[in-house]
């Protein structure tokens, strides 16, 4: 059984002015095997070294590709991502990670939830992204 999004929408319609391209909807029904995961930062999962970038695009990139790679260690793919919560330590960069974030979740719909905090646990870090998936039965 694959899920169900409820009310796909593009954010290009419901943010015009943003310049924002990204496939959300606003719920998902999903039965299956859950994964969680950690909020990602942009560093090395395997060494924990940040990148060398204070650009909110690179460290989106980084921060996604962790998504990718744990969802997939842990025998999903990104389609089955159903839920993301985007942590910015400046609302300025929303549009830039929003639209890097969208390039991996193109076609795929999940719920998301953005917010706005004065800090992540390193001064360097400008995004967080946590994911929610689950794997079809």
């Amino acid at each position: 059984m694959t899920h169900t999004r409820i009310r796909k929408f593009n954010t290009k319609e419901t943010y015009p002015e943003q310049k924002l391209d990204n496939d959300l909807c606003q719920a998902v029904v999903a039965r299956g095997t859950m994964i969680f995961l950690r909020g990602q930062c942009p560093q090395d999962l395997d060494t924990a070294k940040t990148i060398d970038s204070h650009d909110p695009v690179e460290q989106t990139h980084k921060v996604m590709q962790n998504i990718r790679q744990l969802v997939q260690e842990s025998g999903g793919q990104m389609e089955h991502v159903t839920k993301l919560v985007v942590y910015l330590t400046d609302v300025r960069h929303r549009e830039a990670v929003y639209r890097t974030m969208g390039e991996y979740i193109k076609g795929v719909f999940p719920v998301c939830t953005g917010l706005v905090v004065v800090a992540l646990a390193r001064p360097e870090w400008l995004v967080e992204i946590d994911a929610t998936a689950v794997i079809p039965d």
